[in-house]
């Protein structure tokens, strides 16, 4: 981003530019119209291309993939709806549109006429180009810059070698991943054989969305989210709850919580779309499915941020799921979130938890929490459990909260709110444990991933917290050998581990044999 506003970016001589103008100068005129032309579309596919790069570095952390990230554009749509409303994200979808169609137009036009006009004077424009040409070369060779920058360019053939290379290695990872997935530790394993110490359980997986490493030790948010996780440490040591946390570097970043959900369950690197397609076509076990796997636990999800169909549900292994039009909210949004986390929790108790299954069977829970989700602006405030009623209770705090625009234009105020949302969900979380697990309770939370460079930083590492609470001792002392901090706070120089580390070991760590289903 820094690059666009340097002044010595505009003093380069790019080396395209030199080999196009003589090109233009020695061609016919037809065909150096079409080829103008041409060129014109391609610097302009080339400006689109380069911007979405800067866009998807700074919210997602890494480059624009031309074949795989075409389908976020409707997610980032629907985000804009969400934090602005949907009339201002037509204006600015339309306005857009039109924006890229003329920049198609005007540089297609423009080049056509610097052909032209090279054309027409070709004796000093043939010196000129000779003139850029030698420059260039001298640059080029003596290493010459300017504030740090090469005065010799050759960004647009580097950007399209860059825009290739990440085509076949797109194309490459996708059949190398495919053998890949093929192989499972645990895919010929028999329900009898999985998860053996945890018959019994209660059994919860919980994600909370964008739940970071930041959050932890960033020095704007950090005093307030340590505080809320010591607190609540000691609320649920009172409560007879024991805890132990560690770090798991996560496959996504800013956003795409789907692939850290996936690859968490699936013990496999789900990095991209096309990988998280081919895993839910897939039969390779995932963590929730092999509580299912076993016959003894009944399988349910709670997915507030779901507001559309979800094939997801038969490779998760969950028998029962619910949306956001399942929980009975009638309350605000707040801001992308469909309802507060603490309301989505309470159904999930009087919905689920509440219930004993059927045939004395156990049951585990597969929950997403979605409060702690970008703008961060309004977020919800904790109410008294027993006023939760239809969510009504929440239209005055979401009206008196700040609009999405606090957040969206000041990445100071976008820290501050994103610590004040993970300490709502954390909180929300940890107060439910306390009022209505049991004996047999074991909780499973984590983050999804870091939250966008506007709050975690440029440099960010891709690490979020996750951490096991029970009442049962001798349940945590099976993961003694993985050295995790005792708490809900990490420490600094916990373990980390990949997330896709964490099914495998979980598994193995209650007692499931490996039986490899190999490609």
């Amino acid at each position: 981003m820094d690059g666009l506003t340097d002044p010595s970016q505009y003093v380069r001589i790019p080396a395209e530019a030199v080999i196009g103008a003589a090109v233009l100068i020695a061609l016919p005129r037809r065909p150096r119209m079409a080829l103008a032309a041409v060129s014109g579309v391609a610097l302009a596919a080339m400006t689109v291309l380069n911007l979405l790069d800067i866009g998807f570095n700074q919210y997602l952390g890494r480059g624009f993939n031309v074949v795989l990230d075409w389908s976020l554009f409707a997610d980032a749509e629907s985000y804009l709806e969400d934090s602005i409303g949907p009339t201002t994200t037509l204006v600015a979808v339309a306005g857009l549109i039109v924006v890229v169609l003329l920049l198609f137009v005007v540089l297609a036009l423009s080049v056509v006429r610097l052909g032209n006009l090279l054309a027409r004077n070709s004796g000093l424009a043939t010196r000129g180009t000779l003139a850029a040409g030698v420059v260039w070369i001298t640059c080029s060779s003596l290493g010459l810059q300017l504030s740090g920058v090469p005065l010799a360019a050759d960004s647009t053939a580097n950007a399209l070698k860059d825009q290739a290379h990440r085509l076949s290695a797109t194309l490459r990872d996708e059949a190398d991943f495919r053998k890949v997935a093929k192989v499972d530790a645990f895919g010929n394993t028999p329900g009898s054989q999985l998860v053996p110490d945890l018959r019994g359980k209660d059994m919860i997986f919980t994600f909370i969305e964008s739940y970071g490493r930041s959050a932890v030790e960033d020095p704007i948010m950090a005093p307030g989210v340590d505080a809320t996780l010591d607190a609540r440490t000691k609320a649920l040591a009172k409560a007879g709850f024991h805890a132990k946390s560690g770090w798991l570097t996560s496959a996504t970043y800013g956003g795409s919580s789907w692939l850290g959900h996936s690859t968490t369950m699936s013990g496999l690197w789900i990095s991209n779309q096309q990988r998280y397609r081919t895993v839910m076509a897939s039969d390779h076990l995932s963590l929730t499915d092999a509580f299912k796997k076993t016959g003894d636990f009944d399988t349910v999800g709670v997915m507030p941020g779901v507001v559309k169909g979800w094939p997801e549900q038969n490779w998760y292994g969950l028998d029962k799921v619910y949306n956001a039009f399942q929980l009975g909210y009638k309350g605000p949004k707040f801001s992308w979130s469909t309802m507060p986390d603490q309301y989505t929790l309470q159904q999930f108790q009087d919905r689920v938890h509440s219930k004993k299954p059927a045939d004395g069977k156990s049951r585990m829970s597969f929950l997403i929490l979605t409060s702690s989700h970008t703008p961060w602006a309004p977020i919800p405030k904790m109410v008294p459990w027993d006023r939760l009623g239809d969510g009504s209770v929440f239209d005055s705090i979401e009206k008196a909260g700040n609009p999405s625009s606090y957040t969206l234009t000041d990445d100071t105020h976008s820290k501050q709110e994103y610590g004040k949302s993970v300490q709502y969900t954390v909180t929300a979380l940890t107060q439910w444990l306390e009022r209505y697990g049991t004996e047999n309770t074991v909780l499973v939370f984590l983050g999804d991933h870091q939250p966008n460079a506007h709050v975690s930083g440029n440099h960010a590492s891709r690490d979020v917290p996750v951490s096991i609470v029970a009442k049962d001792p001798k349940l945590l002392d099976r993961i003694g050998s993985w050295n995790w901090t005792d708490g809900l706070r990490p420490a600094h120089d916990a373990p980390v581990w990949k997330m896709s580390a964490f099914r495998d070991r979980f598994l193995t760590a209650f007692g499931s044999t490996p039986h490899p289903k190999k490609n």
